[in-house]
């Protein structure tokens, strides 16, 4: 189901009822807002959305009776800690009709996602998946890592839970079935095999190493594979060689060796495969401490595709029925469904939950909790995993919080920060320059949070430190104050386990000058009493451990060699440091792999195709003259003159 907005879907007097207590006889907030309310509500399904004095979404539910759930809010007793806090703080609602309670639970899931409101279990790190995809719009398919929408032809096969996964299955795979992974640009301009065809990890289908017949077979074959037909795709391999072998053709023979050696290496490398299960998700869910893992794992084709931890936002009040019940409706919003779910606990509407995953899925969806057998193995095991991974966050979240306090205290803090950004620079002869900044918090870094800035002034001298120090913190908190405006509106103060968007402390990685490039663009936007700058010089002769550190109203100091502290702000700026270079590496291979031909207008891609079969490379277009450049298919005298005239300035 798509993204509903309230003016689209069927609803009280055809609009979005939404109270306004500014005209109201029950002005206010809280339960009288409520109640007045009530009397105008329907008994039918629907989604609710409650909404603080500002407009900010406080909370979104759904409802089998708009009426009685509503009803329940305004009666005010009965409610957790937690109920009555986001009830003293509702000033108006917004309600949606549903034509049933499936609609319902899918647009609450699709509602809580975009607005993310506080008082709701929220999914964290919620990234898509990788996939394998074997092309179907080429005549020599090829197998790539694909993520995100499935907007081309082909088959895909997964989810995997990390790129890692997908890396490693598709390079034994490429042995194994000698598959291509170049791109189609590639293939066309191949005059000869490439380097893979000579490492037999491709079958050389872009100059005809092999025939178009053979390579389709193989790619049927990789199909079967991927399909969880495992075992009749080994066996026929194994029947081949056995054929090579009798007839003598060792080298044949030889190459379908390597070729199950490297299917055994797949299977083996995919961990637990459970006989019983062709396609199956695994969620397992632990609370301690206040805080919540649910681990997942993922089974397709009877093998399983790796699995992966989250830490969803909870109310430590919520019980795993309710937690494990709204992440799953938020989990298959936007992913494809498996034919079975297995669950560690029951959850809430676990029926209504099957009926609204098979109504996505356009099949039926099993939801389950086993109670033995294989299936309850493997529930055991993700339980097992979930703990064991709440464990080691709940470890590192109380090493972090100590640190964070040590270091409140040794940079004259007033209280721990809850954001801390760093800043690092990263060229060569002040090429390719890049400016990143990487966030840290209590629970560690903050990826999601992590920017880079490809340096854009013209007027920055090539290897300017300060000046590019300067572009970076202007775009950042001038950006910053235009999204989030001023810190200090008490909307953070409401919300504790909100993780901030302004740094309480920034790292610089530079002394004097750089903390004083700083605290000039921090005064020019009227932020420098906001946020707390510290700059990190390099010791003598650069040694780790001997670093200085620079503040505002403090003389430049150092820290003890085995100070926590010291090496905490180490491993935040070296974090700095490989974001920096990352970046900057990225970029100067961008650059590197960028062809002259990109940079000619009117050149596209079948023109550019046409120029590099017909002379190889882009060098050999450089050096052809007008009347060479006419013999290509599709070029023109003046699109001849015109590539002339982009290599030779004075044509």
């Amino acid at each position: 189901m798509s993204e509903t907005n309230p003016s689209e879907t069927e609803v009280l007097s055809g609009t979005a009822l939404e109270w306004d207590s500014a005209g109201s006889e029950a002005a206010g907030v809280g339960a009288e807002v409520i109640q007045a309310l009530v009397k105008r509500l329907p008994n039918a399904p629907g989604v609710y959305r409650m909404m603080n004095a500002e407009g900010d979404v406080l909370y979104v539910g759904k409802a089998r009776s708009l009426k009685k759930r509503v009803t329940n809010y305004a009666q005010g007793r009965g409610h957790s800690n937690r109920i009555e806090r986001m009830i003293r703080e509702t000033a108006s609602m917004e309600f949606v009709v549903t034509r049933t309670e499936t609609e319902a639970l899918l647009l609450e899931a699709n509602l809580i996602k975009r607005l993310r409101p506080r008082f709701n279990v929220l999914m964290r790190d919620d990234k898509s998946f990788p996939y394998i995809l074997l092309t179907g719009d080429h005549p020599a398919p090829g197998i790539f890592k694909h993520r995100g929408a499935r907007s081309r032809r082909g088959d895909y096969f997964g989810p995997f839970a990390s790129a890692g996964a997908v890396g490693r299955t598709i390079n034994s795979l490429q042995r194994a079935f000698l598959l291509r992974t170049c791109t189609d640009s590639v293939f066309e301009s191949r005059t000869r095999p490439c380097l893979l065809y000579q490492i037999k990890r491709c079958s050389g289908p872009c100059t005809g190493e092999i025939s178009a017949e053979d390579y389709a077979k193989l790619v049927a074959e990789a199909k079967d594979f991927l399909s969880g037909r495992s075992s009749n795709v080994k066996a026929g391999i194994a029947a081949a060689m056995q054929q090579a072998s009798a007839a003598l053709d060792f080298e044949r023979a030889a190459i379908y060796r390597d070729r199950l050696s490297a299917l055994s290496h797949v299977q083996s490398h995919l961990g637990i495969n459970p006989q019983g299960i062709e396609e199956a998700d695994v969620f397992a869910i632990h609370q301690e401490g206040g805080q919540t893992c649910i681990q997942v794992f993922f089974f397709r084709t009877g093998q399983n595709w790796g699995n992966r931890a989250y830490f969803p936002k909870a109310d430590p009040a919520l019980g795993p029925a309710e937690v494990l019940g709204s992440f799953l409706a938020q989990f298959y919003d936007d992913k494809p469904c498996p034919r079975l779910v297995l669950l560690s606990h029951e959850v809430e509407d676990q029926d209504l939950l099957c009926e609204a995953l098979s109504a996505r899925a356009g099949r039926k969806v099993l939801v389950s909790v086993p109670q033995r057998g294989e299936k309850k193995d493997l529930a055991d095991h993700a339980l097992q995993n979930a703990r064991e991974a709440l464990g080691r966050r709940l470890a590192e979240t109380s090493s972090q919080a100590r640190l964070l306090e040590a270091f409140a205290e040794t940079f004259g803090l007033e209280s721990p920060p809850r954001r801390i950004e760093v800043f690092d620079n990263s060229h060569i002869m002040g090429t390719n320059a890049v400016g990143a900044m990487i966030v840290a918090g209590p629970e560690g870094f903050v990826k999601n949070q992590y920017r880079k800035f490809n340096i854009r002034s013209t007027e920055i001298t090539p290897g300017d430190d300060f000046g590019m120090m300067r572009e970076v913190m202007q775009r950042r908190f001038s950006r910053l104050v235009r999204e989030q405006g001023l810190p200090g509106n008490g909307s953070e103060a409401q919300d504790d386990a909100a993780f901030p968007a302004w740094p309480d402390v920034i790292l610089i990685d530079g002394g004097q000058g750089q903390l004083s490039a700083v605290q000039q663009i921090l005064g020019d936007l009227g932020i420098a009493d906001l946020v707390t700058p510290i700059g990190i010089a390099k010791g003598v002769d650069r040694d780790a451990g001997r670093e200085r550190f620079f503040m505002e109203g403090r003389q430049p100091f150092t820290l003890p060699p085995r100070d926590p502290v010291l090496y905490f702000v180490q491993r935040l700026r070296d974090e700095a440091h490989r974001f920096a270079i990352g970046s900057h590496r990225a970029r100067r291979k961008k650059e590197m792999v960028r062809n002259p031909l990109d940079e000619i207008s009117g050149i596209g891609p079948g023109r550019k195709r046409a120029l590099l079969h017909h002379f190889g490379t882009a060098k050999s277009v450089s050096r052809a003259g007008v009347e060479d450049l006419m013999e290509v298919d599709g070029i023109s005298e003046s699109i001849a003159r015109q590539i002339y005239n982009h290599f030779h300035e004075n044509g």
